[in-house]
């Protein structure tokens, strides 16, 4: 079992930037894929990034590119989300999830360990 923890959420003005981090105590997370996701309020939990265990690949929502960029210090048991220039719309509630399987990463059903989320409001 694996339990990720995500911390660095808040509350920033748009145009802004946040880095979410994501641990987790006990089993190492570096042979896991790892993914990033969101859900608003009243919306469908939807991807946002992943990284491969060696960091060696990522994947990035259309809607991230060129503002989000996700990293992992496997050396600190840990991974990252780099949130710049954000938007209003990006407003949600960001959960960390890890992959025994490496499969589909954009998928959902892929991951096999949620963490709680951290909760990132921007404002207008």
């Amino acid at each position: 079992q694996v339990q990720p923890v995500e911390s660095g959420g808040g509350l920033v003005q748009a145009g802004g930037s946040l880095r979410l981090s994501c641990a987790a105590s006990g089993r190492t997370l570096s042979r896991f894929r790892m993914g990033w996701f969101r859900q608003a309020p009243g919306k469908e939990r939807e991807f946002v990034a992943a990284i491969s265990w060696n960091g060696g690949n990522t994947y990035y929502a259309d809607f991230v590119k060129g503002r989000f960029t996700i990293s992992r210090d496997n050396a600190k048991n840990t991974v990252y989300l780099q949130m710049n220039s954000l938007k209003p719309e990006d407003t949600a509630v960001y959960h960390c999830a890890a992959d025994r399987l490496n499969l589909a990463p954009t998928l959902a059903r892929s991951y096999d360990y949620w963490g709680q989320g951290t909760q990132v409001t921007v404002s207008s």
